[in-house]
């Protein structure tokens, strides 16, 4: 079974009935909330690149086989990072990306199968309850050119994945909305 039947089986995330047209549907979602497994990026390696007051960059690089959100989480919660914004580029072997749909507030799978190129990635990391939150979108780049994207919520990096990351000593957190997401509360 590949990743991606793995995702959509409901083996990786969590998967919600909906309801259309009164009869139900075994239609697949994705919560928002969803945990983020951890310890998929064996192969990650970080390296600090610069340091000033306040303020920390780290090049944080994938390799074969790593899983994108979990090895960012993971580095978020070694190095200690609770506000920071990054942006990567690179290549990977599948890729679970999404869209939001506000009414049901959860997000639709849009499943990646194929080797592709990570042409754009962009997001940040906050702190929800104590614990990094890693946030980012993507554009896939397709061999006919095409390209798809999302919200990120996994990639299999092959055959690498370069993240630089700006991490600030200031904290930031998120809190519950009302859309079902967490965003950031820039009043803590």
């Amino acid at each position: 079974m590949t990743r991606a039947q793995l995702l959509l089986s409901g083996l990786l995330f969590t998967t919600v009935a909906a309801t259309t047209n009164a009869q139900q549907s075994s239609t697949e979602f994705i919560q928002p909330s969803r945990p983020v497994p951890t310890g998929l990026a064996p192969h990650m390696q970080v390296k600090l690149v610069n340091q000033q007051t306040g303020q920390r960059t780290y090049a944080v690089i994938f390799s074969k086989g790593d899983e994108v959100v979990s090895g960012l989480t993971g580095f978020a919660k070694q190095y200690h990072v609770g506000d920071a914004h990054f942006t990567g580029i690179g290549a990977v072997s599948s890729a679970l990306t999404a869209w939001f749909d506000l009414d049901r507030k959860l997000y639709h799978p849009l499943p990646v199968n194929e080797q592709v190129e990570v042409l754009s990635m962009i997001g940040d990391i906050a702190s929800f309850q104590g614990r990094p939150i890693v946030h980012t979108h993507v554009v896939l780049g397709k061999q006919d050119g095409t390209t798809v994207g999302g919200h990120l919520f996994e990639a299999w990096v092959n055959p690498t994945l370069e993240v630089f990351v700006t991490a600030d000593d200031t904290p930031l957190n998120k809190r519950d909305d009302p859309s079902g997401l967490r965003l950031i509360d820039p009043t803590k």
